[in-house]
């Protein structure tokens, strides 16, 4: 049997290889699992390269997924958001953010193909060379280099205009949360960017648009609704990391809501707002007083 510290080595990788693919966390968790057990049935010391073997297992297995998990997606009820990964605030000599694991960056990525995908996650985020992929993905290297490039291309255009410095994102998060709860609309007409874009997932779960909320009007009045629903008496705020990030979570322990917020800052300003709210998508959380 393969040694077990090589694997448990490489576990955490794996994962965040796993979840950038399929922008699930029950799917990165089950590849993850996958991969051990295919790990697990290696006579020991077959491997010469445990961190690229394991990388293409997985990488293959997310793969496998995207197939039907695009089904699943194209009929989903209203906009499809990832699962949000929520930890604790982040230490603040963490300066710069994560961008490849943002909401708003792997919700750009839902529009490419599964081979583009998985060429752009592992070539352009994970270093992982072009022969390596064309494994993956059954292609040639040569192949494989052209789809990471239109892939690069379309998230270039695509991807949401977004600050890396934690401060400024911070602050931008802190001034929407006291204008929403202070019901101040000119200081959410401040924070929000003119063009702001809301998607709120909601599955058909829960009440939640439909369709994307676009301008910072239409937004502003969107989120003192959305703040209305929640009793004051019993909701309680919670700075969280969402994907890397500062964000929010809000809990109401008495309707058993909660609703997750990620952010994208640009210039001060909150460019795009992703709240997860279909219980489906929370349920790997363990939210407090929920």
């Amino acid at each position: 049997m393969a040694e077990l510290t090589a694997f448990e080595q490489q576990r955490d990788r794996l994962w965040a290889v796993a979840y950038r693919i399929t922008g699930s966390v029950a799917d990165a968790d089950d590849a993850v699992q996958e991969t051990w057990l295919r790990w697990q049935a290696l006579p020991a010391d077959e491997v010469a390269d445990p961190r690229a073997y394991l990388t293409t297992v997985v990488s293959r297995i997310c793969y496998d997924l995207l197939g039907s998990a695009r089904v699943r997606r194209e009929r989903y009820v209203g906009p499809w958001l990832p699962e949000p990964v929520v930890t604790a605030d982040g230490p603040e000599d963490r300066v710069t953010l994560d961008e490849s694991v943002g909401l708003a960056l792997l919700t750009v990525l839902e529009r490419l193909t599964p081979a583009e995908r998985t060429a752009f996650i592992l070539h352009d985020v994970f270093s992982v060379p072009f022969p390596e992929i064309a494994e993956v993905v059954g292609r040639s290297p040569e192949s494989v280099r052209q789809l990471a490039s239109r892939a690069r291309k379309r998230v270039r255009a695509e991807a949401p205009r977004r600050t890396v410095d934690r401060a400024e994102h911070r602050r931008a998060v802190d001034a929407f949360l006291r204008a929403v709860m202070g019901g101040d609309m000119d200081g959410l007409l401040e924070i929000l960017d003119p063009e702001v874009v809301w998607r709120s997932d909601g599955g058909g779960k829960v009440a939640a648009a439909r369709v994307p909320v676009l301008g910072n009007e239409k937004v502003a009045r969107f989120a003192q609704r959305l703040a209305r629903a929640f009793d004051p008496a019993t909701m309680l705020v919670h700075h969280r990391d969402v994907n890397g990030a500062p964000g929010l979570v809000l809990v109401d322990s008495a309707g058993g809501q909660a609703v997750v917020f990620a952010f994208s800052v640009h210039h001060g300003r909150i460019t795009e707002i992703d709240a997860v709210i279909n219980p489906d998508k929370l349920r790997h959380l363990a939210l407090p007083n929920l």
